[in-house]
């Protein structure tokens, strides 16, 4: 009898280890193949979110959620040949039945190019016409729910039922998104203005914008130079700095 479990114990450890050999093998051979899926899906988003771009970097660790509760999972700077045309943020948060991730698009302008819909598990009928192409907030207009945040800057409201039409019997589903959206769009914004302020990560800004700026930094060692070499030095006085400044 003892022998008996002992070998059925062995079968048993030989077929996990089978199993988990076999699974192993599998997730190598399908795991390129989902990366690249998912590399598509994500540069077609970005092309709908902004046709004119040709390239797109990552600037990641260069952007920060003000919330803790919604989380970004990428962030792009879209570009086209010449200049930014904007960014691009990825981000997670908690809807009515799991979590909903969302892509946004916002240009220098500080306007929402679009919002796309990733991933959610909202009821079906309910909070999933959130994702839905032909349930429209605007009949009339023929608006879907994301839609109507096209245009948008990030300095609205982004508040359900004052400037963004919920979704029917959907009012958690409606907020969890609208969140989602106004604190990508900020984080967005912030990004920009580091951007345009030279403080953002130096890979993350264009050649033209370095290529400005080398100028007035070859003055500024010219005048220096200039100053260093007369008979009397006068200590260089500090420029001023100007900073910019529910239910379901």
């Amino acid at each position: 009898m003892k022998n008996n479990i002992i070998r059925l114990g062995l079968i048993l450890a030989a077929f996990a280890v089978v199993a988990c050999a076999s699974l192993a093998v599998v997730y190598q051979v399908t795991e390129p193949a989902i990366a690249s899926q998912a590399q598509d899906a994500l540069n077609s988003s970005l092309k709908e979110l902004f046709p004119e771009a040709t390239s797109h970097e990552d600037i990641k660790g260069a952007v920060s959620s003000s919330d803790e509760t919604v989380k970004i999972e990428e962030a792009y700077l879209v570009k086209n040949d010449l200049a930014p045309l904007g960014v691009a943020i990825k981000a997670t948060t908690a809807s009515y039945k799991g979590p909903a991730t969302v892509l946004i698009g916002v240009r220098l302008d500080r306007s929402i190019t679009g919002v796309h819909i990733l991933e959610m598990s909202d009821t079906p009928g309910l909070g999933a016409n959130a994702a839905s192409s032909t349930y429209y907030v605007d009949k009339a207009k023929k608006i879907t729910f994301p839609g109507q945040f096209t245009g948008k800057y990030i300095t609205d409201k982004f508040e359900v039922k004052t400037d963004v039409i919920p979704i029917t019997a959907a009012t958690v589903t409606s907020k969890a998104i609208t969140k989602a959206v106004k604190v990508a769009s900020a984080s967005a914004g912030e990004y920009l203005q580091a951007m345009a302020l030279g403080t953002a990560a130096p890979s993350a800004i264009s050649g033209a914008s370095q290529e400005a700026a080398q100028p007035a930094a070859e003055a500024t060692s010219g005048a220096s130079a200039t100053s260093s070499g007369s008979a009397t030095t006068q200590p260089a006085k500090p420029a001023a700095e100007t900073t910019s400044g529910a239910s379901q």
